[in-house]
């Protein structure tokens, strides 16, 4: 911002270029103050004596189903083979009637996609629908 005086075109014409720090000046300082008077109530707690309880946790983490398909097209529940036709017995047994448990799904690589797709809906049936898949990470 430039500023000149009301003298006429003799006197000096040089505008002023001063930049006024004033206000910006006292918005630090308001600032500091303001930053002054909070900062120790932020670290100021109620000293409370708590007692000492022995409690239980409120939530037991879900069971968990193991299954997993060989390349030859063998499902085991939990490291034991099952038939085809024991399949969808055995989910509904495992299911039971408690929370409802999760599904850690194994495939192996060669195993046809038909046949995964059976399997899981096999659980889906027996109204697991938390399925998880296992894999291994890529090596570097």
């Amino acid at each position: 911002m430039a500023f000149t005086s009301f003298q006429g075109a003799a006197a000096n014409t040089q505008p002023l270029a001063e930049i006024n720090t004033t206000p910006l000046v006292d918005v630090m300082l308001v600032l500091l103050v303001i930053f002054i008077i909070t900062a120790p109530l932020f670290h100021q707690a109620v000293p409370v004596d708590l007692p000492n309880v022995d409690s239980t946790r409120l939530q037991e983490p879900p069971a968990v189903i193991q299954l997993a398909l060989d390349n030859a097209g063998q499902v085991f529940i939990n490291g034991e083979v099952r038939a085809d036709a024991q399949l969808d017995q055995t989910l509904l047994a495992l299911r039971g009637e408690g929370a409802v448990p999760e599904l850690h799904f194994r495939a192996d690589r060669q195993t046809p996609y038909e046949r995964v797709a059976k399997v899981m809906a096999a659980a889906q049936k027996a109204g697991l629908n938390k399925i998880a898949f296992v894999t291994l990470p890529e090596a570097k």
